[in-house]
């Protein structure tokens, strides 16, 4: 249990700094270019992947109890894999799966609890007039842009001729990429992590025994 509890700990310590520290070091919308293809760009998603979410608060809570339940029942599973012997590098994806989860979900709870809005000014943490949103109401705070490549559609493209496309568009975060990683190692090895087990054929004894005709009673 030692292996997935420490992948846990490593993916949501590094997850909640870099968050942290973006939270409280970039107003919303600001931009720090390392390189053409890599960008921290500070954004905040409330709701699911790409910032599609559900309509008004009670969509939020919905969301925010099946991120919950998905983690638990993530959990209950990775728990199995290691009471039973799995694969180690199908605990280590579900490891990884099961962290990233858990380090969105502690945004969507208690990051509109604790801080202060990031619009034109930098968040506060623990402001004296209380956080932006309720529990269970907080946004995602994501922050990696990697634009591997920008350019321009042919003009004989329909639709999208002449028009700017970028490669990679997602702004996502360390947890976005645990589960990515994981669900990738699952893809790649599942035939190592999900063997078929070979079933032996027995020979049969009956017609030794006697239990049933062989072919030379026939």
């Amino acid at each position: 249990m030692k292996r997935p509890l420490l992948i846990i700990f490593l993916v949501l310590v590094i997850d909640q700094v870099v968050k942290l520290y973006v939270k409280t070091h970039f107003v919303l919308g600001e931009e720090h270019r390392f390189a053409s293809w890599f960008i921290i760009h500070f954004t905040e998603n409330n709701g699911m992947a790409y910032g599609m979410q559900f309509s008004g608060q009670y969509g939020k809570i919905f969301l925010s109890v099946f991120r919950i339940a998905a983690v638990a029942a993530i959990g209950w599973y990775l728990r199995d894999l290691v009471k039973n012997n799995a694969h180690p590098g199908l605990i280590t994806s579900i490891s990884l799966i099961f962290a990233g989860a858990l380090g969105n979900i502690l945004d969507s709870a208690f990051y509109g609890l604790i801080f202060s809005e990031s619009t034109y000014e930098l968040a506060r943490l623990f402001p004296p007039g209380g956080g932006y949103a309720s529990f269970l109401h907080g946004k995602v705070v994501d922050m990696l842009y990697f634009p591997v490549i920008e350019g321009h559609f042919p003009a004989w493209v329909p639709f999208w001729g002449g028009e700017e496309f970028i490669f990679f568009r997602p702004v996502f975060n360390c947890s976005d990429s645990a589960i990515t990683i994981g669900v990738l190692l699952i893809l790649i090895f599942q035939r190592k992590f999900y063997p078929r087990k070979v079933v032996e054929a027995k020979v049969d004894n009956s017609v030794s025994n006697g239990d049933s005709e062989s072919p030379q009673n026939i």
